[in-house]
């Protein structure tokens, strides 16, 4: 099994990007889990929300405490928040930033095994006009882990966002996609 955990702000749509996720996984076959853990449940507030994906039925029900995968939608939350809590050893930390990764580094508590950069903030206000970057991370998650396609992140994107607002969440989808920095370490 493969968990992952959002972090973000309320208003950034971790919780929709994490639905959209197992989306895409339930596209290629795959069990899938999506729910969102609330605090105080308001704009600018940090938001946590996870996705299971598997091969076989997920029984467990509970948050995701020694996640896979950690994406983090808003990179002020490194400075706040220890998104790195429960990481595996051979765990992958995916960040919407422009910062370098010896700056991103830095404000994480654990090294992950792969570290993932997009400026996913840029290519949604260049694509979308707005600073809503959950569909361009999923870009991002698709490229650095495997755990899903492209062409099936942008058909979940595509069935939650019709028309031309799906169009271009797709797109910025596949931008970040192509413009993720991958780093090894």
């Amino acid at each position: 099994m493969i968990e992952i955990r959002f972090h973000g702000r309320g208003g950034q749509g971790a919780v929709t990007a994490a639905n959209i996720l197992a989306s895409a996984a339930f596209l290629e076959g795959k069990y899938v889990q999506a729910f969102p853990f609330f605090g105080v449940e308001r704009r600018g507030a940090p938001v946590t929300a996870f996705t299971r994906i598997d091969e076989k039925p997920i029984r467990i029900k509970t948050q995701i405490y020694e996640p896979d995968i950690v994406v983090v939608l808003d990179p002020s939350l490194l400075d706040t928040v220890d998104v790195t809590a429960g990481l595996k050893d051979d765990g992958i930390v995916i960040v919407n930033t422009e910062k370098s990764k010896e700056e991103v580094l830095e404000k994480l508590k654990k090294k992950p095994a792969k570290l993932a950069l997009v400026d996913a903030t840029t290519i949604a206000l260049d694509v979308l006009g707005l600073p809503i970057t959950n569909t361009a991370i999923l870009g991002a998650v698709s490229k650095a882990t495997g755990v899903v396609t492209l062409e099936h992140v942008q058909k979940a994107i595509q069935d939650v966002f019709s028309g031309a607002l799906g169009e271009k969440n797709a797109k910025a989808a596949e931008e970040a996609f192509n413009k993720t920095a991958i780093y090894e370490l």
